[in-house]
């Protein structure tokens, strides 16, 4: 299980992209923040933070949960029943540059799903999408605008991103998935 990020890298690539974001947006005034459920809320509320530091003004910094938009939803009924959780957006999103965040980008899936949850909640002027890892392998016509890391991979390898938050450290590995016993 190589780490190919570490706490300290982590903190660098956060900071490196809070800067590449007010390069890009002259600023963060008209910015709002958004993170995709459970990782890219933690990584966005990092960001904010950090945007906040060189800035010197607050990002408003939401949460969204993108479980009922899902295209694969129907396809797992069978199993366990999904858990929805709660959009957070306690802003208004209209005529803002809104800055999307997740921890990884595969297949632009999860990312198709957050564009049509995140557009049921207003019509901001400009989406920006933000990813900690692009590992390759899209099936949708997607590109992250600020990527932490890009790490190619095979269909055999997993990418896992733990946050103090969720998993009581921060670091990214890349794994080999366990092939199923038949």
């Amino acid at each position: 299980m190589p780490i190919i990020m570490d706490a300290d890298r982590m903190g660098r690539t956060l900071m490196r992209i809070a800067h590449e974001i007010i390069e890009r947006n002259r600023g963060v005034d008209g910015l709002a923040i958004v993170g995709i459920r459970t990782r890219g809320v933690f990584i966005a509320r990092r960001l904010a933070k950090a945007l906040q530091q060189i800035a010197s003004e607050p990002v408003p910094t939401g949460a969204l949960d993108i479980t009922l938009y899902r295209d694969d939803l129907m396809r797992h009924a069978v199993g366990p029943q999904p858990v929805v959780r709660r959009t957070e957006i306690p802003f208004s999103i209209d005529d803002q540059k809104v800055v999307l965040v997740d921890d990884v980008l595969y297949t632009g899936r999860t990312i198709r799903a957050a564009l049509d949850a995140l557009i049921d909640f207003g019509r901001p002027k400009e989406i920006q999408l933000t990813v900690l890892i692009d590992r390759g392998h899209r099936e949708l016509p997607i590109k992250a605008d600020y990527v932490g890391k890009n790490v190619p991979t095979s269909l055999k390898e997993s990418v896992h991103v733990r946050l103090i938050e969720t998993d009581g450290t921060d670091e990214i590995s890349v794994d080999n998935v366990p092939e199923e016993k038949s």
